[in-house]
């Protein structure tokens, strides 16, 4: 007969198990309780945790704190949780109980009961205690912000790395845009000129200060307070095992973490985590930002700015022929709007602090690297599907130029703005350009006015032609001009 159950015992009594299961009692208990959403840990977050085991059960060794015999399964065991082998018995809801202590205890027991197995034992009999052996010298107040740490800094190298390639592939677009002279607009206006290299540029500017915000408030995780154990004083350990256990955590990761002087404090305040909540954030507002300029810049096709054209990925609507949406930079948009939501998430979590211990780590956790995993996907869409095959339409951006009343700022500083104003609110009532009104005026010789609207003069900073600026007022029909205002 083939038993379905084993029971195990614990403080509250007994517990039905599945018999072939790596978990036990406090596991199955956290399961029936919390069945919430669906959501399970990330892959990166339990390998964090079963390193931590590991680096534990290593320092006790060397610490003489533990059976070398217990310590060499616990290790092994935790190896084996870290190459995936044991991803299915990892069951519980990141919505939980405080703290995060049903992960802790899930991970205890799942390499509790394989250790066991190396020892010769069966699963459920605990040659290797859970609690005793593979958390010996921690607690879950100290093990799962340690593991979100680590677990932060294992997926920020992809992040930083698609960060940087989205950086260059829109760098690479300001270069080969930087000659095509468009509309600057502010409030939804036509303002000054611009190139389309320099709107590109802007943007690639912005993610790498994003990019290098990220790297430099990501230094705050790697201090460390593992060996703290229930609120940071250390009881229960060795008074060796936090610098020892940082040593092992050090070799396993190669993360360059360090030891805290004060592991009460790192136990009580979780603001490492807003700031670095925060930074993804900015990253996804810079994002948005970008992605609604994109979808502007390419709206129509006739009846829109049409400055742009983003590649077409696919048909936009279900019932308008033809039309194709700017799904892209639609999908980036979404992916911003649920880091910011993640990010609020985060800081209320981090207020909940009460006395010594902050109990809202695995939420904390859940939403930091969802919001690291969505970024990083959305940053490899965005480039590969969107940014790398945008094409410029230059026809379009010299013939909304010349239309719009952008180019008038330049004439400022030689017609003064008064006579400019005037010029511009007579092309918009003629329906003609700018240039073609101030040169019905001959004010101005069309070479001059041509060098005045130049690129090169109206993009950049430029010293005023003071020369040209007596020529034009010492003319006649400016002196006639000025009389009629």
């Amino acid at each position: 007969m083939v038993l379905l159950f084993r029971i195990e015992k614990d403080a509250m009594g007994e517990v039905k198990v599945p018999a072939d299961s790596y978990y036990g009692a406090f596991t199955q208990r956290a399961k029936t309780n919390f069945q919430i959403s669906g959501l399970r840990a990330h892959k990166e977050f339990l390998v964090s945790l079963a390193i931590i085991k590991k680096a534990a059960a290593l320092a006790n060794i060397e610490l003489k704190q533990l059976d070398e015999k217990i310590g060499n399964a616990v290790s092994r065991a935790s190896d084996e949780v870290i190459e995936g082998k044991f991803d299915n018995f990892f069951i519980l809801d990141v919505y939980q109980a405080g703290a995060g202590t049903p992960f802790n205890m899930n991970c205890n027991e799942i390499i509790a009961n394989r250790a066991t197995e190396f020892l010769g034992g069966k699963i459920g009999q605990y040659l290797v205690n859970p609690n005793n052996h593979v958390n010996m010298a921690q607690s879950t107040n100290d093990v799962i912000p340690t593991t979100t740490r680590i677990a932060i800094l294992f997926l920020l190298k992809d992040l930083v790395q698609e960060g940087r390639k989205f950086e260059w592939s829109l760098r690479k677009k300001s270069e080969e845009f930087k000659k095509i002279l468009k509309v600057g607009r502010t409030h939804w206006e036509d303002a000054v000129p611009t190139t389309l290299g320099q709107e590109f540029e802007s943007y690639a500017v912005s993610v790498a200060k994003d990019i290098n915000r990220i790297i430099e408030i990501s230094e705050e995780l790697k201090e460390l307070g593992i060996g703290g154990t229930a609120i940071g004083t250390g009881i229960t350990t060795h008074p060796k095992f936090h610098e020892t256990v940082v040593k092992k955590l050090n070799e396993l990761t190669k993360l360059d973490l360090t030891t805290t002087k004060n592991m009460i404090e790192l136990t009580q305040n979780y603001n490492c985590f807003v700031s670095f909540s925060s930074s993804l954030k900015i990253l996804a507002i810079d994002l948005f930002r970008i992605s609604n300029n994109l979808s502007i810049l390419n709206s129509g096709p006739q009846g829109g700015i049409a400055e742009i054209m983003l590649p077409d990925v696919e048909p936009g609507s279900s019932i308008m022929p033809g039309k194709i949406n700017p799904s892209i930079p639609e999908c980036v948009i979404m992916v911003a709007f649920d880091v910011m939501g993640k990010d609020k998430a985060v800081e209320l979590a981090a207020q909940y602090s009460i006395l010594e211990l902050n109990v809202m780590c695995p939420i904390i956790a859940y939403n930091v690297l969802q919001s690291m995993k969505i970024l990083t996907n959305a940053l490899k869409m965005f480039r590969e599907s969107c940014i790398d095959g945008i094409k410029a339409n230059e026809e379009r951006c010299i013939e909304l130029l010349h239309k719009s009343t952008a180019i008038a700022t330049a004439l400022n500083p030689y017609f003064g703005y008064q006579i400019v104003s005037k010029i511009v609110k007579e092309a918009l009532n003629d329906n003609s350009t700018i240039k073609e009104t101030i040169l019905k005026y001959k004010m101005i010789d069309e070479k001059d006015l041509d060098k005045i609207l130049s690129p090169e003069e109206m993009t950049q900073p430029k010293e005023i032609d003071l020369i040209l600026v007596n020529k034009i007022k010492n003319s006649e029909s400016y002196k006639m001009f000025l009389e009629k205002l």
